[in-house]
C-alpha cells in the first residue's frame, strides 16, 4: 500500500489541452493552471513548446510535446525532425505516436528502429520519451508486443492513448501494459480520464502517469473527498 497527498496526485498529472483550435490564451491559462496545481507537465501539441515553455521558466513543471499527433502515420525522419525541433524549442518530454500500421503488418523491425531513433534522441538531450499506443486500434496481442519491444528499448513510458481515437485508457489495458513491462518502463494513462474513481483506479492498476484535460476537477473531487473522511493522504494498493 502507498499513502498519496494531493500534491503527489497533481505530481502524477499531465494538464492536457491538444485542441486545434487553442489559442495562446488557452495555452497561458493551461500553463497558468499547472503552476496553480503544481501538476507534472503540460502536454500540448508540438508548435507550443516555445510558447509553454516560456511560461513555465522558473518552475519544475514540464513542456510536453506531442509529436505525429494524432494518428503517427509520419515517416520516422519526420519523426525525429518533429522531436528535434520540439526539444530545441524547450519541450523536455516527447509523447510521440508509434506508426500503429507497421505494428499491424507485423513490422517488428520498423518499430524497434522507429522507437529507438526517438528515444535515443531523447535521452541523449536528457528528455524523457512516451510511446502512444493507440490501443482502440489494437489487439490485445500487438499491445503486447509493442510493450514487449519497448521493455527492450526502454523509453521513460509506454501510453495506451492520444484521446482522439475510438476510444481512450481502460483498466484492461493499463493492467497488461505493466504486467508486459514489468519495472523496466513506466505506464501512462490517457484518454477518457475524467472523473476521480477512473483516476484512482488507473494508478492501481499500474500508471505511473496520467494525461487529462479534467485535472482540476479531478484534483477538487479528491480534496472534497479527503476533507470529508478528514484525512491528508488516500491509501492504494500501489
Amino acid at each position: 500500500m502507498k499513502e498519496y497527498s494531493i500534491d503527489d496526485f497533481c505530481q502524477l498529472i499531465d494538464h492536457t489541452n491538444l485542441h486545434a483550435d487553442a489559442t495562446k490564451a488557452d495555452m497561458k491559462k493551461l500553463c497558468d493552471e499547472a503552476k496553480e496545481y503544481h501538476f507534472k507537465m503540460v502536454a500540448v501539441n508540438q508548435v507550443q513548446s516555445q510558447f509553454c515553455s516560456k511560461q513555465l521558466a522558473g518552475t519544475d513543471i514540464h513542456t510536453g510535446a506531442a509529436i505525429a499527433f494524432p494518428l503517427g502515420q509520419v515517416s520516422i525522419a519526420g519523426k525525429e525532425f518533429e522531436t528535434k525541433d520540439a526539444i530545441e524549442n524547450g519541450a523536455n518530454e516527447i509523447d510521440y505516436v508509434l506508426n500503429i500500421t507497421e505494428l499491424k503488418e507485423n513490422n517488428n523491425d520498423y518499430i524497434e528502429d522507429e522507437m529507438s531513433r526517438i528515444v535515443t534522441i531523447c535521452h541523449q538531450a536528457n528528455v524523457l520519451c512516451k510511446v502512444i499506443f493507440e490501443n482502440c486500434y489494437l489487439t490485445h496481442t500487438e499491445i503486447v508486443r509493442a510493450a514487449e519491444i519497448a521493455k527492450q528499448i526502454k523509453p521513460d513510458f509506454i501510453k495506451t492513448s492520444t484521446g482522439f481515437g475510438t476510444g481512450g485508457a481502460t483498466v484492461a489495458d493499463v493492467q497488461l501494459m505493466k504486467q508486459t513491462v514489468g519495472d523496466a518502463v513506466h505506464v501512462k494513462a490517457a484518454g477518457g480520464i475524467r472523473n476521480s474513481d477512473d483516476f484512482l483506479a488507473m494508478i492501481e492498476a499500474g500508471a505511473d502517469r496520467i494525461g487529462t484535460s479534467s485535472g482540476i476537477k479531478i484534483v477538487n473531487a479528491l480534496k472534497k473527498r479527503m476533507a470529508v473522511d478528514g484525512v491528508q493522504t488516500i491509501q492504494l494498493a500501489r
